[in-house]
């Protein structure tokens, strides 16, 4: 099986996956809002399968070390719509022209960006939880960004409850987005090599996120990162507009 990527196509990967985690680490997120839309450009095979694979790596992490503080009854509600919205996905995928995949690729990262936007919502319930995992399992599976909707459901809970409980939703529901996209034939060797081959930088990035981490200012950071997201998603865009 040969290695789809030349050398400077996973430089400039690693690269981004790199950035990404230490993003991460300093405001909670950057890996596939940042990671997704530019691995698109760099190779539509990246995305979203092998991003998916690296996504997952740290929600297992935490999962084993916070597992305490997860609430089941939030997992509960938001598995089915996880389901949901992965089966809606896999409807989509199933009819849409693979050339047409980056500008809804592009179109969701923008949907992405502007969730993270979003500062108030109410606690989640099941009226919250089952849509927002609907819309994060839908857009995960498509885009491998499923973050935000969750997110932003949770952003009033704890910190260990918020890393804990997401962390046990997005294993899962990483899972069952991968499952499909192998039922649908978008998911095999070639994308689980490609993950693999990522992992040490996300590794990498996130030991490193810990050494700076206190140093980054999240008041300028935050908005510059939520502004590449969005010309990233829009460039993807544009280079799936037919010639």
């Amino acid at each position: 099986m040969d290695f789809p990527l030349s050398l400077l196509q996973w430089l400039l990967a690693s690269a981004v996956i790199l950035v990404g985690a230490i993003l991460q680490g300093a405001i909670g997120y950057g890996v596939a809002l940042l990671g997704a839309p530019l691995l698109y450009l760099i190779h539509p095979l990246l995305v979203p399968a092998p991003m998916i694979i690296i996504g997952m790596s740290l929600p297992l992490l935490i999962l084993l070390r916070e597992w305490r503080a997860v609430q089941p009854a939030d997992v509960a509600w938001a598995l089915p719509g996880s389901l949901a919205g992965t089966a809606l996905a896999a409807l989509v995928l199933g009819v849409v022209d693979q050339d047409l995949l980056g500008g809804l690729l592009g179109a969701l990262v923008l949907l992405a960006v502007a969730l993270s936007l979003v500062r108030r919502v109410p606690d989640p319930g099941p009226a919250i939880l089952l849509p927002a995992a609907g819309l994060s399992g839908f857009m995960a599976t498509i885009t491998s960004i499923g973050g935000p909707p969750l997110a932003l459901a949770f952003q009033n809970v704890s910190g260990p409850r918020l890393r804990g409980t997401l962390s046990a939703i997005f294993v899962p529901a990483g899972i069952l987005s991968l499952s499909t996209l192998a039922w649908l034939d978008r998911f095999g060797p070639v994308e689980v090599l490609l993950g693999l081959s990522l992992l040490p930088a996300i590794l990498l990035g996130f030991w490193i996120s810990g050494q700076v981490a206190h140093r980054l200012d999240r008041r300028w950071l935050r908005p510059v990162v939520l502004a590449f997201s969005a010309l990233a998603g829009a460039a993807a865009m544009v280079q799936a507009l037919p010639v």
